[in-house]
């Protein structure tokens, strides 16, 4: 199974990880997450995601990783593209939470595979959705000046 490892501006890597944990509480256990504060200089990020991918790579038989970072462009992202050879570290951006449950779902497959799998649930869990009341709700008298209907 290859690792895994969020590296994202903070608290964003270390939300992840909670979501991956909220849903597969024993895989994400092998999961680490790098949060970047906005003034750790860009080497400091550097060794601490080195630390990182070799610590979810040992876990891993064949020590592949896939990398999930949130900024295509930004510090996190530039980081750790330097640190993945793109064969056993593998990087995707835009990382969301449909993207990390697919990947924790199909962790047990090989390397490029996931990568299929998280893309494709990382934008199919983005859509437009109808927003409506729900049937059989009655809208509750609100105090807004303006007379504007708020559904909470």
């Amino acid at each position: 199974m290859p690792g895994l490892l969020i590296i994202a501006h903070a608290p964003l890597a270390s939300a992840l990880k909670l979501a991956a944990k909220h849903t597969f509480a024993e895989l994400a256990e092998g999961v680490e997450a790098l949060d970047v504060p906005p003034n750790l200089p860009p080497e400091e990020v550097e060794a601490q995601a080195r630390v990182l991918l070799a610590l979810v790579q040992e876990r891993d038989s064949r020590h592949e990783a896939l990398v999930l970072a949130d900024v295509f462009g930004a510090t996190p992202c530039n980081v750790i593209q330097r640190l993945a050879d793109g064969l056993q570290v593998k990087v995707i951006t835009g990382c969301n939470v449909p993207m990390l449950w697919r990947a924790m779902n199909y962790a047990h497959e090989p390397l490029d595979i996931l990568i299929t799998r998280a893309l494709a649930g990382g934008t199919q869990g983005v859509m437009q959705i109808a927003s409506s009341r729900p049937q059989n709700q009655t809208l509750q008298p609100t105090h807004d000046q303006d007379h504007r209907h708020h559904q909470q």
